[in-house]
């Protein structure tokens, strides 16, 4: 049946244009963004989605600015320490050379003076925007490394704490916990002091020293060193070592960093009975001295820096133990910013990554794929042009009746 009021096809062509110029419309959306989803009404979830992770590529950004923030500073605090590492060892040259005899100690004195005091300056100058990680003034700063969302979509902040290693000269507190003991006549050992040099003659020289709780309790990280001629041991307390027998833990702890060192002829007893003692025997050719050092852990890395007076042969064999404390200090510092510092490259590293991953999600998730996008550009175009055709042919179809009626 063919109606004048009602026409089907036209109806029926007009609603295809609509869906194709709706289509065409779209695309064409997509060709000038370049995203499938450029609003929540095109696709709601996978906007919401798109959007939470670009809010945490932002936040990934700054984290990346904070890291590489803190990988300087940490490189500056470990150059210093690396420096300082280098002068305390020419320092220690000239304690060596002073307690040799025909040398001018008053000369080297004097250049021990001048390395001391550009440590100060090394020290001071070691800061990277205002903060430095060794002049004491900090004892640790916090680098923001990651944000981390879990399944309910909570975000907390994770960061890198950088302890800080004092390398100043102060904090020092005095402990005597050095004792004569069964010391035979001629030794330069004292009653009551925080270091002591003794010389043991050859072929089988031997003395004591006595280790005694002296004028402070002891404290975790406190260290004592013995230099054994030109070798050293240490032993630094733990927490577990704070107990009654704190005495005998500390001479167990010197006796094994001894033995560990393998000196020839030479050989360090411990008998419990006589709590704290060591006793020394030097069975080689030569004479061998022995000095020792504590420093307290509430003490800068360089504590006992500015007594060192080598102007004499007893100052400076007293002191040979004291710079060898200080440079294994710096050794464990720089180790320790180096460990720190490759921790913060390495995350550096991953956030950028990571953040170059999540780029990637998101724009499988919205962006467009323009190869797709230009063939069905051409396509609607004609389907365009055909539903035109179409919709024109079918408004043509009420004007066929008017033959009817000639």
């Amino acid at each position: 049946m063919t109606s004048l009021l009602t026409n089907n096809g036209a109806m029926v062509a007009l609603q295809t244009l609509k869906s194709v110029n709706a289509s065409l419309s779209e695309t064409q959306g997509m060709i000038s963004t370049g995203k499938k989803v450029d609003n929540a009404k095109q696709n709601a979830a996978v906007w919401a989605i798109s959007k939470t992770m670009e809010s945490d590529v932002s936040g990934f950004k700054a984290i990346s600015e904070s890291l590489s923030l803190g990988e300087s500073t940490v490189a500056v605090a470990r150059q210093a320490t690396e420096t300082v590492n280098d002068l305390l060892g020419q320092i220690k040259d000239r304690v060596i050379s002073a307690t040799g005899d025909n040398v001018d100690r008053d000369k080297l004195q004097s250049e021990v003076v001048e390395l001391r005091n550009q440590i100060g300056s090394v020290v001071g100058a070691a800061q990277f925007n205002g903060l430095n990680l060794v002049d004491g003034s900090v004892t640790q700063t916090n680098v923001l490394s990651s944000l981390d969302r879990d399944a309910s979509g909570t975000v907390t902040a994770s960061n890198i704490t950088v302890a800080a290693q004092s390398l100043t000269r102060t904090g020092y507190v005095a402990n005597d916990i050095f004792a004569a003991g069964a010391t035979t006549a001629g030794t330069n050992i004292s009653a009551a002091e925080d270091q002591f040099s003794l010389s043991l003659a050859e072929g089988g020289g031997t003395n004591d020293i006595l280790l005694q709780d002296g004028t402070n309790a002891w404290a975790a990280g406190d260290t004592i060193t013995l230099a054994i001629g030109d070798q050293s041991a240490s032993y630094t307390l733990q927490a577990g070592d704070l107990v009654a027998n704190t005495i005998d833990m500390v001479a167990t702890g010197l006796k094994s960093a001894i033995d560990e060192l393998g000196i020839a002829n030479f050989e360090v007893t411990y008998d419990p009975a006589a709590a704290g003692q060591l006793s020394f025997e030097n069975n080689s050719t030569e004479a061998l001295s022995i000095s020792g050092s504590y420093q307290n852990a509430a003490a800068g890395g360089l504590a006992g820096l500015d007594t060192i007076d080598i102007s004499s042969g007893s100052g400076a064999t007293s002191a040979l133990s004291a710079i060898e404390g200080m440079i294994q200090n710096t050794i464990d510092a720089g180790a320790a910013f180096g460990t720190v510092e490759n921790r913060i490259s390495t995350q550096n590293d991953f956030v950028s990554k990571l953040t170059d991953s999540m780029k990637s999600g998101i724009g499988s998730l919205v962006d467009a794929d323009m190869e797709e996008t230009s063939a069905r550009l051409q396509a609607l175009q004609v389907q365009q042009q055909l539903a035109t055709q179409s919709l024109s042919i079918a408004n043509q179809g009420p004007q066929q009746l008017l033959s009817l009626f000639r």
